[in-house]
């Protein structure tokens, strides 16, 4: 077994070390761990040619890819809008 393997037990053992509060770390096999709703998502999209170059001159400004900027904008805006929606519920 590698050093790093993790400690194989039972489903049910699993459970009941995990109902019980234990630390249940050794039995995870955390090389293939993911996190949920991060992984890539490939879609296209199209643009004017004007916002092309739009992006294209703020990324160079920026020093990023038009692909980065792209997520930057579109999560700042997001973040905005989620922000805005929970000082509603305050």
């Amino acid at each position: 077994m590698k050093k790093d393997s993790p400690i194989e037990i039972s489903v049910e053992e699993f459970d009941r070390r995990f109902e019980a509060g234990e630390d249940i770390t050794p039995y995870l096999d955390f090389s293939k761990a993911r996190h949920i709703n991060l992984e890539p998502k490939v879609i296209n999209v199209s643009f004017p040619m004007w916002m092309v170059n739009a992006l294209d001159r703020e990324a160079a400004k920026m020093g990023i890819t038009r692909q980065s900027l792209i997520k930057v904008v579109v999560h700042e805006h997001l973040q905005e809008k989620r922000e805005d929606i929970a000082s509603f519920f305050c």
